[in-house]
């Protein structure tokens, strides 16, 4: 198996496209603020779910799987911030909200399957 044939990491790699996008027309001090917080924070989903594919052992495969969870969470918050300082209208918020929840099951039904096989 690669990398590239979980979904959870396609749906994650597609998300920080997304926020990467929205971010890139902001100005300079909302990009440097918020902006890169957030975009760090949705591109690490990612990056930490390739890093811990990479460790080809699951206790780490695992570990960095609660990273990305954990970057999921914080991307939450970035885009709370961006909706209430007025960077990102209401609709878009909630979609993205509803994107976050989706990967989070996926992300939860990926370390569960995570583990010696039996």
């Amino acid at each position: 198996m690669e990398l590239e044939d979980l979904r959870v990491y396609n749906q994650t790699m597609d998300f920080g496209e997304e926020v990467w996008k929205i971010v890139i027309k902001w100005g300079f001090f909302e990009k440097d603020t918020v902006g890169k917080q957030l975009v760090k924070a949705s591109d690490s989903v990612a990056a930490n779910l390739s890093e811990g594919f990479g460790r080809y052992h699951y206790n780490e495969t695992k570990h960095f799987g609660y990273y990305s969870r954990g970057s999921l969470f914080e991307t939450k918050t970035w885009l709370t911030k961006a909706k209430n300082r007025n960077l990102i209208k209401e609709e878009k918020f909630t979609a993205l909200i509803s994107d976050i929840n989706s990967i989070g099951k996926m992300l939860n039904a990926y370390i569960s399957s995570i583990g010696p096989q039996k």
